[in-house]
């Protein structure tokens, strides 16, 4: 237990002297709610300047909710997965019509909201509220397989063994919600996945993983599904277009806009049974 109390103080330490001047770790509930649902399989360079304009032009859930849910996927842009926008609009929805417009704190309150499961309510509780909670994300959960396990990779699913590791290092930390920005931070810039600065890792001297000679990981490495060429990108494509545009736009404009004219119909109605865009007519446009 000492020795984990020391490792888990050593990261927070690290943390003090390095973290990045990230703009929602100084704002408020909401502002961790909006990166958090923008940071969901996207990296942070490309959150930042959406998540600025993001809350310029809505500070709070209210102001969210008074909009439509179309204006949340046009002002989503290129971050990715938009289906996060409808969601964050009705999360906004929900806390503005059970919560008075105020983000709650509870693990119960939290999970109920629209896109917010386990980690994001966790996060969400430790960030926002500084309150006691176990965050496992994919940087974490590196940084205590390699440094604690002696593990590359852990497994692609949570297991009960990382789950009682992880709740005994919170439990070693001053700051259980500072040993997890801590530990997020670690995994973001330094335990990295492809190319770890080991050199410059407070745990460096007694990583497991190091000591053992870096072992690959077992695990097989799942591949990135390709973009181009994608249902994905023609997706993409058609909500672009829809973005810039304050009018309906009629669907054999957007069908043209590939030779696979059956591709961009799928895309078609797949965005509009996911509620991404909205049938006018002969024309599509972003939801109400």
């Amino acid at each position: 237990m000492a020795h984990n109390t020391r490792r888990v103080a050593s990261v927070c330490s690290w943390f003090d002297d390095n973290a990045r001047p990230l703009p929602w770790r100084n704002s408020t509930p909401w502002g961790v709610v909006v990166s958090e649902f923008m940071l969901q399989q996207t990296p942070v360079h490309r959150v930042e300047p959406v998540w600025q304009d993001w809350m310029k032009r809505w500070p709070t859930p209210p102001a969210l909710a008074s909009e439509p849910s179309g204006e949340a996927v046009r002002a989503w842009g290129r971050l990715g997965y938009p289906r996060r926008a409808l969601r964050l609009h009705a999360t906004a929805q929900q806390i503005t019509d059970q919560h008075g417009g105020r983000v709650p704190s509870s693990d119960e309150a939290l999970r109920a909201l629209p896109g917010v499961g386990e980690y994001t309510a966790a996060a969400i509780r430790a960030f926002a509220f500084g309150l006691e909670s176990i965050v496992l994300d994919v940087n974490v959960r590196r940084v205590i397989s390699r440094a604690w396990s002696g593990i590359d990779e852990p497994p692609s699913h949570l297991s009960a063994v990382e789950r009682t590791l992880a709740d005994a290092l919170a439990t070693a930390a001053d700051d259980p919600s500072a040993w997890a920005a801590a530990s997020m931070e670690l995994g973001a810039i330094v335990c990295t996945k492809a190319t770890p600065q080991c050199s410059v890792c407070p745990l460096k001297r007694s990583c497991a993983w190091r000591s053992a000679g870096f072992p690959p990981s077992e695990a097989a490495r799942r591949r990135q599904p390709r973009y181009e060429g994608s249902d994905r990108q023609a997706r993409g494509r058609i909500l672009s277009v829809l973005r810039e545009s304050e009018t309906a736009v009629d669907s054999n404009l957007l069908v043209d806009m590939s030779a696979d004219r059956d591709q961009m119909l799928r895309a078609l109605e797949s965005l509009e049974s996911e509620g991404l865009i909205r049938r006018v007519g002969r024309a599509f446009a972003l939801p109400l």
